[in-house]
């Protein structure tokens, strides 16, 4: 009978004990799948100045002051097979030299909201929209009277559906074969002289204006977007973006590149250097050259454009 009893006793301990560690394993996978659900946001600020002050200096120079802010935000949500991926990039600086008027040096609108859906292992099937623009009126220096740029003039405006790699929170890969680019200029003048690649007004012989230049131009062909983010080194932060766009319509072959580069290199929680890059290339802006800066234009056509901002400042990442 005492056998018996112990052998009961003995079952029903191990029976316990059994249902004990499935419940543990069932909590530490519900953990476990939380813990990757759910919102991931951040994102780094930096504001960097530079002043250079001059008295009774013999070798000769300008005072100068500089200043130079970078805004750059994530929101990512992750739920069960959905992702839902948002990013706001915003910079802008200004330069005083002696006694000359206040120039712009950088300045940067730039919006991605993307959403996927599992397709199978580290694919979903994504739809992205981005836009782009900037804050102030930009000018062709040394002339600082004619506008050539402004905010909405140009902006951009695109729209893809495609599919998403992400085999990691590292590297991320879109590719669209569907897509949609608009170019917005809304600016009267620059509309009207055809910047940007919108269609410009007509005149007749007389100079009359016989039809208003468009404000918009859209443009339909591929698509690709591949973001890198790591920390390369101890406090060494890289954020790589390149853009490919090309149009199925209008010389497919030639491509609109757009490729940023962000390092951000970590003294202490306060204090850290930046450089940032970009390069540009696009057919349908037309950029004009003064080869002997004698104010007569040499050419003008598409230019590989090319932007490098280095900054030592205050910088804070949350």
């Amino acid at each position: 009978m005492k056998k018996a009893l112990f052998t009961v006793a003995l079952i029903a301990t191990i029976g316990s004990i059994s249902a004990q560690t499935t419940e543990a394993e069932k909590h530490l996978k519900t953990q476990s799948k939380d813990t990757l659900d759910g919102w991931k946001t951040g994102g780094v600020i930096s504001l960097n100045l530079t002043q250079v002050s001059l008295s009774n200096w013999s070798a000769g120079g300008e005072n100068s002051l500089s200043v130079n802010g970078i805004l750059s935000l994530f929101a990512n949500l992750k739920k069960g097979n959905s992702t839902w991926d948002n990013s706001l990039d915003l910079s802008y600086g200004m330069l005083q030299q002696g006694d000359g008027d206040p120039r712009k040096t950088d300045d940067k609108i730039d919006f991605t909201s993307k959403y996927g859906q599992k397709a199978f292992k580290n694919w979903y099937y994504a739809g992205l929209v981005n836009f782009k623009s900037q804050m102030a009126p930009g000018y062709n220096f040394p002339d600082d009277s004619t506008e050539i740029s402004n905010f909405m003039a140009p902006a951009y405006v695109l729209g893809a559906i495609g599919m998403d790699y992400k085999p990691s929170e590292v590297f991320t890969f879109f590719i669209s074969p569907l897509t949609m680019k608009m170019t917005i200029v809304n600016d009267k003048v620059l509309a009207d002289a055809g910047a940007y690649g919108v269609e410009a007004a007509e005149y007749d012989d007389f100079g009359v204006q016989t039809k208003k230049g468009l404000t918009t131009r859209s443009e339909y062909g591929g698509y690709l977007r591949a973001l890198f983010k790591k920390d390369i080194m101890k406090n060494v932060n890289l954020q790589s973006k390149l853009e490919l766009f090309s149009n199925y319509i209008e010389e497919p072959t030639n491509i609109d590149v757009n490729w940023e580069v962000l390092i951000s290199m970590k003294v202490n929680k306060f204090i850290s250097a930046t450089i940032s890059t970009q390069l540009l290339y696009d057919d349908d802006i037309d950029i004009a050259v003064d080869n002997n800066n004698d104010g007569i234009i040499d050419a003008v056509g598409p230019r590989t454009q090319f932007k490098e901002v280095l900054g030592v400042g205050l910088s804070y990442t949350f």
